[in-house]
């Protein structure tokens, strides 16, 4: 009798002790770059970004990162040359018209201090890939007009013929005039935004 009410009196608390749920990040487009680096004729490197995306992480205890997701406008790549972004556009490469996003999904993060590395699902064209980023937090703090805000950088390294970015032309001399690696760039802010339902976990 004792074990049961005793039972009961924790189950009744257990249930009526609400779920603390992690917070939830929007990018802040304003302030967050999404880029990447290629190696041209084996000599130099391109830099570009795309313009256009959106995005949310979670932070859980003292900060730790606890998902992350975003959703990029293929159509937005932006390397500050029209006929190269053109052609970046085109079915040679990303084939933005037939595939008009690329987006990750977190589905493993580890933290070391500020420092993180998150795995997660990469999908460019018709492809999904498990990709690794690693980053750090630079810190979290409130604005002047009341907002909570947190900072990353991050940085993950693919090769853009396994998502089918294939196109390539050789050199005389050997090497690509595009190299199959790319680096990620990214750095990241966000606003506070609401509790996260998707995030919820107990204490």
């Amino acid at each position: 009798m004792y074990k049961n009410t005793l039972f009961a009196l924790l189950l009744t608390v257990a249930v009526a002790t609400p779920a603390v749920a992690d917070d939830l990040y929007n990018l802040d487009n304003t302030h967050t770059r999404v880029g990447f680096s290629v190696t041209h004729m084996v000599i130099s490197s391109v830099k570009g970004d795309f313009t256009k995306y959106s995005g949310e992480f979670t932070l859980g205890d003292k900060g730790v990162l606890t998902h992350v997701e975003a959703s990029i406008d293929v159509a937005s790549v932006n390397t500050g040359v029209e006929k190269r972004d053109n052609h970046l556009r085109s079915a040679d490469f990303f084939d933005a018209k037939k595939f008009p996003n690329i987006t990750f999904i977190s589905k493993k993060i580890s933290a070391s201090g500020n420092n993180y590395t998150v795995e997660g699902d990469l999908t460019i064209k018709d492809v999904t890939k498990s990709i690794v980023l690693t980053g750090e937090l630079l810190g979290t703090v409130k604005d002047p007009w009341g907002n909570f805000r947190a900072g990353f950088h991050a940085e993950g390294n693919i090769n853009r013929k396994d998502f089918n970015v294939s196109f390539h032309k050789a050199l005389e001399a050997g090497g690509l005039v595009v190299s199959d690696e790319v680096k990620i760039i990214l750095d990241v802010e966000g606003i506070r935004a609401k509790t996260a339902k998707s995030a919820v976990h107990n204490h």
